[in-house]
């Protein structure tokens, strides 16, 4: 049951990414993304308005638990900001892949911050992880996205390395709080942190960082957190099950990524897809390992 909970969070998630791209493909991303953090919250308050009905309004009614939580929003509205830019300037079967390298860049984190110690067969997955993200910005490359020219591919990484930072975070946060608990408020505080800056760049002129791109309503932009909210709901209860595994979800988690990637490729038409098809192959490898070694112990 476990695993089929970790399927249906997977496959909401390719169709998150699917939902950003087609919400943000020639409109207001900022605006896309305020929108997103509304209909987040909206979801969550729930949450928040039981919590409140009981005197509970969140990490022991103290100002730094909502310190902690207030970070946690500012890492996650960054990763979001610069994967929303990316998304809607690369393609696909470009972004896709970036993102998906998240648990290797978690690892690694896990070896810097927190001190952890990796098997072979770990840090094995860790270089074949790099070695992909490598072919894949050569892949963008051939389309005009390399490394040295594309602010768009360091955007992905950029969103990927925050995602990663979140993560990393969340390890600290789950040890004194709830996750829907630290799931609400954070999309609380997103929604108020994303109103202050669009508020800001309006004040600062119309044509700051692209706010007088004309905005365009969309049905698929409520549907990125419709998708999002259930991928997280699916996550956490497939977690609470008895016998699940966190490695094995976390890849199944990854495996998302073939849901914008076949999207692009049979819809989009983008292009240099048997390149691509081989780097993720090589992605989805180097994730494989990774939990073979986690396996391991």
């Amino acid at each position: 049951m476990w695993i089929l909970c970790a399927l249906a969070s997977a496959l909401c998630l390719g169709f998150y990414d699917v939902m950003k791209k087609l919400s943000v493909r020639g409109n207001n991303v900022l605006t896309v993304l305020l929108l997103n953090t509304v209909f987040g919250t909206l979801f969550m308050l729930p949450v928040i308005g039981a919590g409140a009905a009981e005197g509970n309004f969140g990490f022991g009614n103290t100002l730094h638990g909502h310190l902690m939580i207030a970070v946690k929003a500012v890492i996650v509205l960054g990763s979001w900001l610069l994967g929303y830019f990316a998304i809607k300037h690369l393609p696909l079967t470009i972004q896709g892949p970036i993102n998906a390298s998240r648990p290797v860049m978690v690892l690694v984190g896990a070896v810097a911050i927190y001190g952890e110690s990796l098997n072979w067969l770990q840090w094995v997955g860790i270089v074949l992880g790099f070695a992909s993200l490598y072919f894949i910005s050569r892949a963008g490359a051939n389309e005009g996205f390399s490394l040295c020219g594309s602010r768009w591919i360091w955007m992905a990484i950029g969103a990927a390395v925050l995602g990663a930072v979140s993560g990393l975070y969340d390890k600290y946060l789950l040890r004194s709080y709830r996750p829907l608990e630290v799931q609400a408020w954070y999309s609380l505080y997103q929604c108020l942190l994303m109103t202050c800056a669009i508020f800001t760049l309006r004040r600062l002129g119309a044509g700051a960082a692209g706010v007088s791109t004309k905005f365009s309503w969309r049905w698929s932009i409520p549907m990125i957190s419709v998708f999002l909210t259930v991928a997280d709901i699916a996550y956490f209860y497939s977690l609470s099950l008895e016998g699940s595994m966190i490695s094995i979800v976390s890849m199944i988690r990854r495996g998302s990524v073939v849901v914008p990637f076949l999207y692009g490729a049979l819809v989009l038409h983008e292009s240099n897809l048997r390149t691509k098809t081989i780097d993720l192959m090589l992605l989805m490898l180097s994730l494989a390992i990774l939990v073979a070694g986690s396996a391991m112990g």
